[in-house]
C-alpha cells in the first residue's frame, strides 16, 4: 500500500557532503514519522535522524553535520550530510511511520526503503 523510494547515495571523499531523498507514494493518508537509520559492515542498525510533527532527533555522532527535513507536499524526507567521515560508510535506509487508506477506514503501516550505499573515502 505504501512504498518508499530512495536516491542520493554514492561515494566521496572525506569532508564532502551528500543529500539523500525518500520519496513515500501509495494510498497514504498521514505521516506520523520519519527518518532515516544506516547498517554498517559488521554493525547493527542504527538511528541517524529522525523528524516527528517538526520536531527532530540525531544520533551524537551525526549532530551538527546531518540535517533532516521534509517536503510535506511531496511525502518526501531529505538527509543532507555535511561533513562527511569514512565512519559515516554504511547503507543508509529511510522508514516511515503512518497511516493509509484501507477500505471504510485507515490503517497504520511502518514501512523501509530499500537501502543507498554511502561511502566515505579518507
Amino acid at each position: 500500500q505504501v512504498q518508499l523510494v530512495e536516491s542520493g547515495g554514492g561515494l566521496v571523499q572525506a569532508g564532502g557532503s551528500l543529500r539523500l531523498s525518500c520519496a513515500a507514494s501509495g494510498s497514504i493518508f498521514s505521516i506520523n514519522a520519519m527518518g532515516w537509520y544506516r547498517a554498517a559492515p559488521g554493525k547493527q542498525r542504527e538511528l541517524v535522524a529522525s523528524i516527528t510533527s517538526g520536531i527532530t532527533n540525531y544520533a551524537d555522532s551525526v549532530k551538527g553535520r546531518f540535517t533532516i527535513f521534509r517536503a510535506n507536499a511531496k511525502n518526501t524526507v531529505y538527509l543532507q550530510m555535511n561533513s562527511l567521515k569514512p565512519e559515516d560508510t554504511a547503507v543508509y535506509y529511510c522508514h516511515v511511520l503512518g497511516t493509509y487508506y484501507s477500505g471504510s477506514s485507515n490503517a497504520e503501516f511502518g514501512t523501509w526503503g530499500q537501502g543507498t550505499q554511502v561511502t566515505v573515502s579518507s
